[in-house]
């Protein structure tokens, strides 16, 4: 017991280490890691061919309930969660489609112009629409987008977009805590605990609007001098900008944005419909490439396999975390520090994942932590429901608040950075960190008064 135990905590430390070094790329330290989980914990140590099996979990693809809900939602096994890899796999491909058809750039542009092209209300508008758009699409690509139309917006306009871009990626975080599909932690959970898109939006959703009103208006005293600082503000020729509001190829336009919106249909209705979130994932990508004509090999070849590599070796690393028992260990831990009462359970795991998500992916972290407050479900009679929405929210919120938290942070920076504006970890954490605080304070009182 012990030795495997020790050995599975090693090799997971070992990972979470050379992700937050950044030197070897992520997917390779998690596939490692997961190899070595697969040999030394299980073959060596435990010599389970059943470990093995059930943390790659291949049977559950070929399994009816995996693709649609027969009314029992079934309860999915540790290990790979193939469901949140194959969703997000199907997002990326039309999103992918989207950008191609150029409906980001047409949607920023058409917000850019509604506000007269003015930096201030440029600021609060993307700072709405980045938040939206989470809600639906992966927020690691909607500042992709984003970030990448705001640079282009700030040389036209002349603006600083640092604080802009900042604004965008505390807000896609945010909007992603509102919803199932949202935030890759997110996903996770709920597949992993069976909640609908709805179930999300009730509770998760309803701290992240009341969220978004107190930071906007945190953004904007922050940083409303900042975006004019030394730019002699001119209203320029707008004919750059009518340029990016006309679409090239209307009919991919038409088909993209019908996609988009028979993605969001499916997603709110998958508890009626019983269309897993895999189903919706395959689905769209099929319309997608099916839409896409002589473009869908480019598609393909554009997907983040390594984003999607690094998912399967992090859960296999989990898994080896969860087959040994370590993670009951942790549930114990915390039900003997809340001395099992409920309200303080709650307080801790939203501060736990939210500090910890602000250091450690907060991917990993929330994986870790699902077969945690099943335990503590379980053994301490706690309501998961209020669980899993203070670690959604612990993880989704806490992971702004520095520069590796988040993926979409990475994203953002480092558009920043191939435009030429250098954001040193202080400057980052001097804005985010406070937001991520009041968000947290936000979320905890809401808990405590809406559930107890």
């Amino acid at each position: 017991e012990m030795t495997e135990q020790l050995f599975a905590a090693a090799i997971f430390v070992v990972m979470f280490v050379l992700i937050v070094m950044d030197k070897i790329e992520r997917h390779i330290v998690t596939l490692s890691c997961g190899a070595a989980t697969i040999v030394f914990v299980f073959g060596l140590c435990m010599k389970s061919m059943d470990a093995v099996r059930t943390t790659l979990g291949f049977k559950q693809i070929f399994d009816m309930d995996f693709w649609y809900h027969t009314g029992q939602a079934s309860e999915s096994s540790g290990g790979i969660n193939w469901a949140t890899i194959i969703f997000i796999a199907g997002m990326m491909i039309m999103v992918e489609g989207m950008s191609h058809a150029g409906f980001f750039n047409w949607l920023c542009m058409t917000i850019a112009k509604l506000v007269r092209y003015r930096p201030v209300p440029v600021l609060i508008a993307f700072m709405i629409v980045s938040a939206v758009l989470s809600m639906f699409i992966d927020s690691i690509t909607v500042i992709l987008f984003l970030a990448a139309v705001t640079t282009e917006l700030a040389k036209i306009i002349r603006f600083n977009p640092v604080p802009v871009i900042l604004a965008e990626i505390f807000c896609a975080n945010l909007g992603g805590s509102a919803t199932m599909c949202g935030d890759p932690p997110n996903i996770i959970i709920g597949t992993a605990l069976g909640f609908s898109f709805m179930d999300f939006l009730a509770n998760t959703g309803f701290i992240a609007l009341i969220s978004l009103v107190v930071v906007v208006f945190y953004f904007y005293f922050c940083f409303r001098r900042k975006l004019t600082e030394g730019m002699d503000y001119v209203p320029v020729g707008t004919d750059k900008m009518q340029a990016g509001l006309v679409i090239k190829d209307p009919k991919a336009f038409y088909i993209s944005a019908a996609i988009f919106m028979l993605a969001v249909v499916l997603l709110v209705t998958h508890a009626q419909t019983g269309l897993t979130v895999a189903a919706i994932g395959v689905i769209i990508a099929v319309l997608t490439l099916i839409s896409g004509g002589k473009n869908s090999a480019h598609m393909l070849k554009q997907l983040d396999y390594k984003t999607l590599l690094f998912f399967v070796g992090l859960f296999i690393v989990v898994g080896g975390l969860e087959q040994t028992g370590v993670l009951e260990l942790i549930a114990e831990f915390i039900g003997r520090i809340s001395g099992g009462d409920p309200m303080v359970m709650a307080a801790i795991i939203i501060w736990i994942s939210g500090v910890a998500s602000a250091f450690v992916d907060n991917i990993p972290f929330a994986a870790t932590m699902i077969p945690v407050i099943k335990t503590l479900a379980m053994m301490q009679g706690a309501d998961i429901h209020v669980l899993a929405w203070s670690l959604a929210m612990g993880t989704d919120i806490g992971g702004s608040a520095t520069p590796i938290g988040a993926s979409a942070n990475v994203v953002g920076l480092s558009v920043l950075d191939q435009k030429g504006y250098k954001v040193t970890w202080g400057k980052y954490c001097l804005y985010m960190a406070p937001a991520s605080l009041i968000v947290l304070f936000i979320a905890n009182a809401f808990i405590w008064m809406r559930y107890f």
